[in-house]
């Protein structure tokens, strides 16, 4: 059986990403995913992203820095800030 195959791999889940609604198949998201989600199209071409959840899975909240994933929960929100790498 195959990861994507196991129970519960499959659930849709509703996250919220700087306020807005999005639909999210899997129980965990990436760093890269989130601000993927956030900003499809990069606002700078040097851009750096800090990313800050509350609601994930275990009531936890936190920091998610780039290569990291978070387990998440109906609801979880994510606030994604883009600044300029200068």
């Amino acid at each position: 059986m195959k990861k994507e195959d196991a129970p519960g791999q499959n659930k849709e889940f509703t996250i919220y990403v700087n306020a807005t609604p999005e639909k999210w198949i899997g129980k965990t998201i990436s760093f890269d995913e989130v601000t993927k989600l956030a900003f499809p199209n990069p606002p700078f071409p040097n851009t750096e992203y800090q990313v800050v959840y509350s609601g994930a899975q275990g009531n936890k909240d936190g920091t998610l820095a780039e290569g990291q994933e978070v387990k998440i929960k109906e609801g979880t929100q994510f606030d994604v800030t883009a600044t300029d790498k200068s």
